[in-house]
This record gives structure tokens, C-alpha cells and sequence, in this order.
């Protein structure tokens, strides 16, 4: 179906009555398709950058602030709890009261959080405006997708969507780079006090040039209950997902929380085919190629994520890096998926998105394979080839599974169609962290014990067992203090050798994760509703 579009604009007299192919921009810049790109892509970097940037500081913070490890890990997920929890609910708001005021409204929570961050002189105060920051991220996201589906025309759609993959690419690989200058040459509020100045500048550019598109059959009112058991699930199972390292995959409360979840949705399903405006049309999900692209987002997010997140510590504790030098390390796929992205949208503009994608999960796939293959003694250019080849991969699935998503869901459910995929990319790190995490977890329990033997150390109690398994799944050596240097130096190469076999292990499931991916890509195919845009006026 083809939605048409009303719009809202700063003057009266100014509407202008909607035609086939979607709204004419406003009068100068107001709408104009390219600035209204840069406006969006200046708040989305905010976003994209806190997913990352923070875990640089959170070594200065726990020191600052006397906060235990626990703590620290809540400055992580407090934020990624809030940003999956609400993001379809908020790209619901956007559909209903019109995306640029719901994309302001996201920049100034974002920005005004961030500041109350770096103002904040305790772990809790911490913690709180991090969920903050999470909830106004997830007003922020969908309705710049929302805005560009509604200013671009078809034609242009996916150069626009590569353009956004590559800012959020590269400002999510960018993070820990830019984290650990500021960490090192300034202090670890500079990390969310730099959110304030770029929050002012996303609101002045917005409320210059966005202009206020809103779908003719719009929804009129709100679905509390849907919003309730939709939110209730999902809280259910990203808790699950964050608490299972601690709990254990196979506890009561792990296993507790996913029948939750499952039982949440299952409720949300019936309801949805109940109520008159429902939160999510299931029919949404009879288009098959925007199911598969959700899916693909999913199992997209579990290898990239979950297979990124060793390499950090692969760098740091394995090779020794400084944080600015890990980030300088994974330049390489930064600039790949700042190149591609555009290169991608034109691309599945000529083409369609379905060999683009497919082709961008084998690549992702060897990628996986290959970081499987890295040693401790790794060179910095055989490195560099395999996080290339990852960016040059992921480069068109940003781009084409985004594409595929919006493009194929109704304009008017644009807002809705933007949450879910980036729900879909929250959910998949998630789950990628947590399954490949766990992949670890065992692997590391199973051959630590003997590799310690092998190497003629002192047995191991149980407790000291674990703690050194805890250690070693992130790389760390667990040498006491005053150990021999000849026993530290055992003790680092049998920690460095069993992390390695860890990640090798897990690289090897991403692997296949991707390659499954690659099956599901073909299901996909150009959006059938991204007619439905705006006119070609100023592009």
C-alpha cells in the first residue's frame, strides 16, 4: 500500500496538499532533503557514540567514584536496558505526534542527561541518568529514520540510509578512540559533557531545518495495554541476557525471566489482534522480506557485536594496547564502513538489497573466520586485513536490512518500522554478547585447568580456579603480587594461549551465525512501500 502524507510547517499557510508520490519540501533549507540528512546524523552520532565511548571511562569512573565492578557494568546496561525496552514505543510516538518534535525532544533528553552525568558525584546518580539517556535515545533513533523516510524519495532512500549506517558505523567504532583521549587528557566527564555542545547544535540545526511530516491515517491513540506487555517482555529478556553470566545459563532465575519474556509476547500477539489501533499491525509481519530483514538485523548484531566485544580485550590485555591504540587498531573497520556505506546504498538502489546483503554476510562470515585464526603474536597488518574485511561486510547490511525494514512497512508506521530495527540491532548485541560470552566462559573452564598443568604450575584451589577463570576470559593474566618473574611469565602465556582458544571458539559460532545469515538475506527485497516518500523537490 501507498501512504499519502500531510505536513506540518512553521507557518500557517505553508501546508501544501499532498501528491502521489509523497510532500513537497518547505520554502529554503526547511525540509530540504541533504540538511535534514546532516541534522539527523549530527543527533544519531550522540547515540551511536555512548553505545562505546563509555566503556573507556568506566575503569576512571569505578576509580573516582569507589564503585564495585557490578556497579560499573550497570553503567552499560542500565543504558542498553532503557534504549531496547522502549525504542518501538517511541517510534509510536514519533508516528503519532510527528518526528521532528520527537526527534528534539530525544536530542535535548540525550544532551541534557549526558551533562547531568558529568555533574553526577555518585555511581547511582550515574546509573539513573544513563537509563535517561537510553529512553531519550530511543525517542531519537526511529524518528530520524522516520524523517528521512518521509523527505527522500525511493530513488534517493538508500544513498540516505547508507549515509546514516556510516555515521552510526563509524561513530560506534570511533568510540573508544575519542573515549581514551578524553579519558587520558581530560577526565571521564568530558566523555558526556562533549554530548551538550553537539546536542545544541542537532537542536538549532532541527529547528531550522526539519520539517514535519506526518502520514494522513496516522494513529490517533495509544495502545497502553500493547505498550505495557510489549515492554514488559522485552525488559524480561535483555535482563535475561545481562544477568545469565551471573546467574548461569541453566539457573531457575535465568530460565525464569525467557518463559517471562516469551509469555509477554505470546500476550502481546493475541492483544495486538484485538485492539482497534494496535501498537504493532501484526500484519506488518506478513511482508516477508521485512520479517527476514528484522532477522537479518538480529543475527547481523550477534556476530558483530558479540565477536567485537573479545577484540577489545584482545588488544588491551593480549597485545598490551593503550585504549587510543585499540581504537587506532580497528581503523581499519571504521574506514571501511565509512566508505562502503554510501557505496552500498547506491548499490542496492541499481540493484535491489538482496545480493548486496547476502554478499555483505559472506564477507562478515570470512571475517569471523579469520579473527578465528589470530594469535597471540598476531602482526598489526594481518589484523588489520580481517577488521577491513569485517567493516567492508557489515557495510551493506546496515544499509540494506535498514532499507528493507522501512522501506516495506507503511509510511504512517515509519516510526514503528525504525524501532523495531534498532530493537532488532539491541536485542542481537545483546544476545551476541551473552551466547558468544557464555561460548567463552565454557571454553576458557575447560581448558584452563590443564593448560595450567601443562605448564608445570601449582594446582589451583577452586576458588582461586575461578577467580582465574573469571581473569582469563577477558585476557588478564591472573599473576599475584611478588609472584617469580619466571612463574608470571608461565602464568601470562597460559592465560594469553586459553583466551585465544575462547575466542577463537567464539569467532567460529559468529562465524556461523553470519553464514546463516546469508540464507535469510535472500529472502529480502526492495521496500514495497518506499514510494511512498517525498517528492523529488531539492534533491
Amino acid at each position: 500500500m501507498t501512504s499519502q502524507t500531510t505536513i506540518d510547517k512553521a507557518g500557517p499557510g505553508d501546508a501544501t496538499p499532498p501528491g502521489a508520490s509523497g510532500t513537497t519540501p518547505g520554502k529554503g533549507l526547511r525540509g530540504h532533503p541533504w540538511f535534514t540528512l546532516v541534522t539527523v546524523a549530527v543527533g544519531v552520532m550522540m547515540v551511536a557514540l555512548d553505545g562505546t565511548i563509555v566503556a573507556i571511562a568506566n575503569p576512571a569512573i569505578a576509580k573516582d567514584l569507589g564503585a564495585t565492578f557490578a556497579e560499573v557494568q550497570w553503567i552499560t546496561n542500565a543504558y542498553f536496558l532503557a534504549l531496547a525496552v522502549s525504542l518501538i514505543t517511541a517510534g509510536k510516538l514519533g508516528d503519532r505526534f510527528g518526528h521532528r518534535q520527537t526527534f528534539l525532544i530525544g536530542v535535548v533528553g540525550f544532551a541534557a542527561a549526558s551533562g547531568a552525568i558529568g555533574l553526577s558525584d555518585s555511581i547511582a546518580l550515574v546509573i539513573i541518568f544513563r537509563v535517561f539517556q537510553g529512553l531519550f535515545g530511543a525517542l531519537l533513533m526511529p524518528a530520524a529514520l522516520g524523517l528521512l523516510r518521509a523527505t527522500f524519495p525511493a530513488e534517493k532512500l538508500n544513498m540516505a540510509i547508507g549515509i546514516w549506517g556510516m555515521v552510526i558505523g563509524a561513530s560506534t567504532a570511533g568510540g573508544p578512540i575519542l573515549g581514551g583521549v578524553l579519558v587520558e587528557h581530560v577526565n571521564w566527564q568530558s566523555v558526556f559533557f562533549i554530548n551538550v555542545p553537539v546536542g545544541v547544535l542537532a537542536v538549532a540545526l532541527g529547528a531550522w531545518i526539519l520539517l514535519d511530516h506526518r502520514a494522513k491515517n496516522a494513529p490517533r491513540s495509544f495502545d497502553l495495554l500493547g505498550i505495557a506487555l510489549l515492554s514488559g517482555a522485552m525488559f524480561c529478556l535483555v535482563w535475561a541476557l545481562i544477568k545469565a553470566p551471573e546467574w548461569g545459563w541453566g539457573a531457575g532465575s535465568t530460565w525464569g525471566f525467557v518463559f517471562a519474556s516469551v509469555a509477554g509476547f505470546a500476550a502481546f500477539a493475541v492483544w495486538e489482534t484485538k485492539v482497534k489501533e494496535p501498537l504493532i499491525p501484526l500484519a506488518l509481519f506478513r511482508s516477508v522480506p521485512l520479517s527476514a530483514g528484522v532477522v537479518l538485523m538480529v543475527l547481523m548484531a550477534i556476530a558483530f557485536m558479540g565477536g567485537l566485544f573479545f577484540v577489545t580485550f584482545y588488544l588491551q590485555n593480549v597485545h598490551g594496547m593503550s585504549p587510543v591504540d585499540a581504537g587506532l587498531h580497528l581503523l581499519p573497520l571504521t574506514g571501511m564502513m565509512i566508505v562502503g556505506s554510501p557505496l552500498a546504498g547506491v548499490m542496492i538502489t541499481k540493484v535491489g538489497p538482496r545480493i548486496p546483503l547476502a554478499g555483505g554476510m559472506v564477507f562478515t562470515a570470512l571475517a569471523m573466520y579469520g579473527m578465528s585464526t589470530l594469535e597471540t603474536d598476531t602482526g598489526s597488518g594481518v589484523m588489520s586485513l580481517w577488521f577491513a574485511l569485517l567493516g567492508f561486510g557489515l557495510a551493506p547490511v546496515m544499509v540494506g536490512a535498514t532499507e528493507v525494514i522501512v522501506g516495506n512497512a507503511p509510511l504512517e508506521l515509519s516510526g514503528v518500522a525504525g524501532g523495531l530495527q534498532q530493537a532488532a540491532m539491541q536485542v542481537g548485541g545483546s544476545l551476541g554478547t551473552a551466547v558468544l560470552g557464555a561460548v567463552m566462559a565454557s571454553k576458557v573452564d575447560s581448558d584452563l585447568e590443564g593448560n595450567w598443568a601443562k605448564a608445570g604450575l601449582p594446582p589451583l584451589t577452586p576458588e582461586q580456579a575461578g577467580q582465574a577463570s573469571e581473569a582469563v576470559q577477558v585476557g588478564v593474566a591472573p599473576v599475584a603480587e611478588g609472584t617469580p618473574a619466571a612463574i608470571a611469565a608461565k602464568i601470562t602465556d597460559v592465560a594469553h594461549d586459553t583466551f585465544i582458544s575462547g575466542m577463537s571458539l567464539a569467532s567460529l559460532v559468529a562465524a556461523g551465525v553470519a553464514a546463516v545469515a546469508v540464507l535469510v538475506a535472500f529472502l529480502t527485497k526492495r521496500g514495497a512501500n518506499a514510494e511512498a516518500g517525498a517528492g523529488v523537490g531539492h534533491i
